[in-house]
C-alpha cells in the first residue's frame, strides 16, 4: 500500500469517548464545517485546533499554516493530551485537529486536500468508533480501520470514505508538519 500506513494499533480510545459523551449537544456547537465544505456536509465536527483567522491575510484558508486550540479544545484534554503525545513520537508540530462522525449511511465524497497547508503536513485518523470497521478509500487503495487504530493516510490524493455500518463512526482527524518543516513555514521567531 502506498496512500495508507496502519502507524498504531489497540489504542484505548474510552476516554476519549467518555469526553465526547459528557459534552452536552457536542455535535451541534460547530456546524461550518457541514454547511461550507460541500464534501463534508454529511459530517459532523468537533474542532479542536483550527487556522488562525487573524493570520489569512489574503490568502486561502488551505494556505494559512498558523494553528491553536479552538474554545472547544478545553473540553477534551484527554483528546489534545493525545494530539500532543503523537505529534512528540513522531517528533513533528500539531496541527490542526477534529473529532468526526460520520452517520450511518453517510460519506465524506470524493476529493483532494489542496494548499501549501497540506502539502507540507502528514494526515492522521485515529478510529475511536466503528463497530463494523471504516472504509477508507484513497485512488484505487481501500482499507478497513478498526477501532483503536491509528492511520497515516495521503490527502493530498482523490480520497473518500462512507460509513456502510449501522452504527455512527467516530474518528479523530489530524495533521502533524515534519520538525524538518516547520522552520521552513514559520519565521525563527515563531519557532518556539
Amino acid at each position: 500500500m502506498n496512500n495508507f500506513k496502519l502507524i498504531k494499533r489497540g489504542i484505548e480510545t474510552a476516554p476519549l469517548l467518555q469526553e465526547i459523551e459528557s459534552t452536552d449537544n457536542v455535535w451541534d456547537l460547530q456546524t461550518g464545517r457541514q454547511g461550507k465544505i460541500a464534501v463534508q456536509r454529511e459530517a459532523q465536527s468537533i474542532p479542536l485546533r483550527g487556522l488562525v483567522k487573524s493570520k489569512i491575510n489574503g490568502r486561502k484558508r488551505r494556505d494559512v499554516h498558523e494553528s491553536r486550540f479552538t474554545t472547544t479544545s478545553h473540553a477534551f484534554p484527554v483528546a489534545c493530551a493525545f494530539l500532543y503525545q503523537i505529534a512528540e513520537e513522531r517528533n513533528a508540530h500539531l496541527s490542526r485537529g477534529k473529532i468526526v462522525r460520520l452517520r450511518a449511511g453517510a460519506r465524506v465524497y470524493p476529493h483532494i486536500d489542496r494548499g501549501d497547508y497540506y502539502r507540507l503536513r502528514d494526515r492522521f485518523h485515529l478510529v475511536l468508533r466503528s463497530p463494523s470497521g471504516s472504509y477508507m478509500k484513497t485512488e484505487d487503495e481501500t482499507v478497513s480501520m478498526e477501532e483503536g487504530e491509528l492511520w497515516w493516510f495521503d490527502n493530498k490524493k482523490l480520497h473518500e470514505s462512507h460509513n456502510e455500518g449501522k452504527f455512527d463512526r467516530i474518528h479523530m482527524i489530524f495533521d502533524l508538519l515534519p520538525a524538518e518543516y516547520h522552520l521552513a513555514v514559520f519565521p525563527v521567531a515563531e519557532a518556539s
